[in-house]
């Protein structure tokens, strides 16, 4: 049985009001999936001809990355993508345990019906994208809904920096669980999510969030998920 061909991330873009975000999206799934492989050196203008635009939205795009620990620059070189090992993964793991499951117990049973249609609004976008291997909106899906389950925890700089560490977390077996069906199954995990949240199970709401953010260990290691 014939493979399918490597999906780029980096295909030319259509023109956006706001480009640069349109950019740094792009640039951020390809790094976070490995298509731009830790170590890369690139620059604005070669990347501003892969995608189609100028190196200016690229450039500014690249200095928000580096701000969010993505890239480096290197002087009259570019941007270099950094290196994540399997030990700072871990560390960046152990912190998001410490902060999204507890918090999620707690706001469960005190989100409000509308944010709860909301959710579920985002989590069928985050199926679809996953069973269309739409890996750049399958991304922003999942970040934006677990920050609107944090938000309704009333402390923003807990939401900034549980964000924060999700966008550092790199998970290159994302386009293996895509080609064999596996992501779509993950993604379905944020309706059980929501539903212990609506009905107010902190404690199974807390076991879903720490099972699903076990899963970037997962997909970082073998591209696969396990339960």
């Amino acid at each position: 049985m014939m493979q399918s061909q490597p999906r780029s991330t980096l295909a030319p873009l259509g023109r956006s009001l706001n480009l640069r975000e349109t950019v740094v999206e792009k640039l951020r799934t390809a790094i976070i999936t490995g298509e731009l492989k830790e170590g890369t050196v690139v620059s604005a203008p070669a990347l501003g001809a892969q995608l189609g635009v100028s190196a200016t939205p690229v450039r500014e795009a690249m200095m928000d990355l580096a701000r969010e620990g993505l890239v480096e620059t290197m002087k009259n070189k570019g941007f270099r993508v950094t290196t994540v090992t399997d030990q700072e993964l871990m560390n960046l793991t152990e912190v998001r345990l410490l902060i999204e499951p507890p918090t999620v117990a707690r706001v469960a049973g005190h989100v409000p019906a509308a944010a709860i249609a909301e959710l579920r609004t985002i989590a069928d976008r985050n199926v679809l994208a996953a069973e269309q291997e739409d890996l750049q909106t399958y991304l922003v899906t999942d970040r934006d809904l677990h920050a609107l389950i944090l938000e309704h925890a009333g402390n923003p700089f807990l939401e900034e920096l549980a964000t924060s560490l999700r966008r550092r977390t790199r998970m290159y077996g994302l386009l293996t669980l895509a080609d064999a069906g596996v992501l779509s199954e993950s993604a379905r995990e944020h309706h059980e999510l929501i539903d212990h949240i609506e009905s107010g199970d902190g404690a199974a709401a807390e076991a879903v969030a720490r099972r699903h953010i076990g899963h970037s260990i997962d997909i970082w290691k073998t591209g696969q998920t396990n339960g």
